[in-house]
């Protein structure tokens, strides 16, 4: 018991969000560099994938972040600048989504204690 204990010294969530107006706008060209930008943002913050799954309207991610982190700030962080790359990246977006604004608002989590194997498994099925 005390391993398991030990393995929840980061926090993780399940977190899912979705672009503006909920467009089908996750594919083909889009989908492969905002995987690359979602994981670079990643990266720089410390910040672990452990699963993902981008459907053509939403992301699923199971991540797990470092303590100094709050949910609601590195989100804040990930949407943001994964917005601003991708009007970066693709200019044509700019007049599909008026404003730069690209994630709609908000987001779902849900923490993720003892069942991580079966988030996973979710995210792999969708």
């Amino acid at each position: 018991m005390a391993n398991k204990l030990n393995s929840l010294a980061h926090t993780k969530w399940l977190c899912k969000f979705i672009p503006k107006y909920r467009r089908k706008i996750i594919y083909n060209q889009y989908r492969r560099d905002l995987r690359d930008c979602i994981r670079l943002l990643c990266k720089y913050k410390g910040v672990t994938i452990i699963e993902g799954h981008m459907m053509p309207d939403h992301v699923h991610l199971l991540v797990s972040i470092p303590p100094k982190l709050s949910v609601s700030r590195f989100m804040g962080y990930l949407k943001g600048k994964s917005a601003l790359m991708m009007f970066d990246r693709h200019a044509n977006l700019k007049y599909k989504f008026g404003n730069r604004h690209f994630w709609a608002e908000g987001y779902y989590v849900s923490t993720v204690g003892m069942n991580e194997a079966t988030i996973k498994k979710y995210i792999r099925m969708t």
